[in-house]
C-alpha cells in the first residue's frame, strides 16, 4: 500500500522525541493520531521543547472517559497479528535467544535527592525491573506485563475498563535463579518514551536477556504514566505542563546514574531494595560492572547521551528514533553510538541528529528501518494492532501509527540489531550485520 510522502516538518512534529502529541492521542480513549484526523499537532522546538502532554491540542481525555463511540469500525490491517482469544489475551513475541528469562523488580530510594516533580521534598524513589538469563523457571511464575494497579491505570487512560483485555504475560519468571552458564552478564539499561512506562520496552528487554544480558528497565516516577510500588501504591505523572525537555532529560540521567550505583552495590553483595526483598540467587556474582550499555526509545533515546556524559561507566549507547534535546547533542562523545530510525527519519530530516552525528568521536552507526514509524520502537507496535477494535482504530490509522512492517518482524529486527551492536561494543563479538546491508534483513538501510 502506498501513502503520500509527508513533508519533513510534519514528520518531526509527530516525533517530538516523546509520547506527547501523536502518541498521547493514540493512547487516548479510542482515537487516532492528529494527522489521521487531518490535523497537525503543535511543534515544540528542538532547542528547548516543552513536553507536557497537556500542552498539546491532542491530549488524552480524562482517564474515566469511555472509548470513542464514533470511532470508525476497525478493518483488518495488512500488518496486524492474529486476533487475540476470546478472553482478550494480548501477547508479545517470544524471545529469540537460547536462555530462559528471569525477572525481578526493585524499589530504590535515593535519599540524597528529592523528587524533581513534587513539591513536598520527598526523596527520589524509583522502580526498576531486571531481566536476565535464568534457570529453574518452571517453579517461578511468569511476570505480568504490569502490576494490577498500574495495569488498571494503563487501560483507564485509554478509556478501557480493567477487564477489557488481559495484558501480556511476559517471558520473565519472577525471582528465578540466574543461569550461571551465562557467565558474567553485560548490563544494558533502558529509558522509555515520555509519558509511557518501563513496561513498553518489555519485548526488547526480554529478548536481550535471552541472549545473555542483564537488562534494567527504568521507571522515572512522576514523569512516567504510572508506577506501582510495593503494597499497591500507585504514582502517576505529576510533571508540570510545559516542562523543558532538557530538565526531563537531566532528571532521567541522574536517575540512571543512581540505578547504576545500586547495581554496583548488588555486585558487591548488598541488597539495595527498600523493602529488602530477596534478590534472585546468583545475581550478585553475575553483574558485570565493566560492561554497561544503554538504549532508549523516543525521549528515552535522547536521555542516553546525557546519561553517558553524566556517567562514564556507560560504554555504548543507542537511540531508537528519538529527537535529541539539550546540550548533549552538541558535546563530543567518545564512545560507540547507534542511531536507529523509522522509515522517514534520519539525520537528513532531523537537524538534532545531524548535529549529534558530527560530535560522535567513537564508532557510530545510523540505521533506518523501512516500513516502520516512530511508535514501532515500543511495545505499542505489537499491542495496538491486537487492540484495534477496542480502540476504534482503522487500517489507515494503524498504518499511519506503525507503518506497514509486521509487528513481530519489527521487534525481531530491532532486537537482532541491538544485540549485534551491544555484542560488538560490550563483548567484542563482531557481527556481519553491522558491516552493511543484509539479505536476511532487507528492511535495514545504512545511512552513510
Amino acid at each position: 500500500m502506498k501513502h503520500a510522502r509527508r513533508k519533513p516538518r510534519g514528520r518531526m512534529r509527530n516525533r517530538v522525541a516523546s509520547t506527547t502529541g501523536a502518541l498521547a492521542v493514540i493512547l487516548g480513549a479510542g482515537i487516532g493520531t492528529a494527522n489521521a484526523a487531518g490535523k497537525n499537532s503543535a511543534a515544540p522546538t528542538a532547542k528547548e521543547a516543552p513536553l507536557g502532554v497537556a500542552d498539546t491540542p491532542d491530549a488524552p481525555p480524562h482517564p474515566d472517559a469511555p472509548a470513542n463511540p464514533d470511532a470508525p469500525a476497525p478493518l483488518k490491517a495488512p500488518h496486524t497479528q492474529a486476533a487475540p482469544n476470546a478472553a482478550g489475551q494480548l501477547t508479545l513475541p517470544e524471545p529469540r535467544g537460547h536462555y530462559r528469562v528471569g525477572m525481578t523488580n526493585l524499589h530504590l530510594v535515593d535519599k540524597k535527592r528529592t523528587d524533581p516533580w513534587t513539591v513536598d521534598g520527598r526523596p527520589r524513589e524509583l522502580m526498576v525491573s531486571l531481566w536476565y538469563p535464568a534457570t529453574q523457571t518452571a517453579s517461578h511464575p511468569a511476570a505480568p506485563y504490569l502490576e494490577p494497579a498500574a495495569a488498571a491505570h494503563f487501560l483507564a487512560v485509554r478509556g478501557l475498563p480493567p477487564n477489557a483485555v488481559t495484558l501480556p504475560t511476559t517471558a520473565g519468571h519472577l525471582g528465578a535463579p540466574v543461569d550461571r552458564k551465562a557467565g558474567k552478564l553485560p548490563v544494558v539499561l533502558y529509558s522509555t518514551g515520555r509519558g509511557s512506562d518501563r513496561a513498553t520496552g518489555t519485548a526488547l528487554a526480554q529478548d536481550l536477556a535471552s541472549r545473555g544480558y542483564l537488562v534494567v528497565t527504568l521507571d522515572d516516577t512522576h514523569d512516567d504514566s504510572e508506577v506501582q510500588f510495593p503494597g499497591g501504591r500507585l504514582e502517576v505523572a505529576t510533571m508540570a505542563p510545559g516542562t523543558p525537555a532538557s530538565k526531563i532529560i537531566a532528571a532521567r540521567a541522574a536517575d540512571t546514574r543512581f540505578v547504576i550505583d545500586q547495581l554496583d552495590a548488588i555486585a558487591r553483595g548488598h541488597n539495595p531494595d527498600a523493602e529488602h526483598a530477596p534478590l534472585p540467587r546468583g545475581l550478585s556474582d553475575a553483574v558485570d560492572m565493566k560492561r554497561i550499555g544503554m538504549f532508549g526509545a523516543s525521549l528515552g533515546g535522547a536521555v542516553v547521551p546525557e546519561a553517558m556524559h553524566v556517567d562514564r561507566r556507560i560504554r555504548a549507547g543507542a537511540n531508537l528514533d528519538g529527537q535529541f534535546f539539550g546540550p548533549a547533542k552538541t558535546r563530543d562523545l567518545d564512545r560507540p553510538f547507534l542511531l536507529f530510525s523509522s522509515q522517514n527519519h534520519n539525520r537528513n530530516t532531523d537537524s538534532s541528529w545531524s548535529t549529534f552525528w558530527k560530535h560522535l568521536d567513537g564508532e557510530r552507526f545510523d540505521l533506518k528501518l523501512r516500513g516502520a514509524e516512530h511508535l514501532s520502537f515500543m511495545d505499542y507496535e505489537v499491542l495496538w494492532p491486537q487492540m484495534a477494535g477496542l480502540l476504534g482504530l482503522s487500517q489507515a490509522q494503524l498504518v499511519q501509527m506503525f507503518g506497514t512492517i509486521a509487528p513481530d518482524r519489527a521487534i525481531e529486527i530491532q532486537s537482532t540489531y541491538l544485540a549485534a551492536f551491544f555484542d560488538k561494543e560490550l563483548r567484542h563479538h563482531e557481527s556481519p550485520l553491522l558491516k552493511g546491508p543484509s539479505r536476511s534483513y532487507p528492511e535495514i538501510s545504512f545511512i552513510r
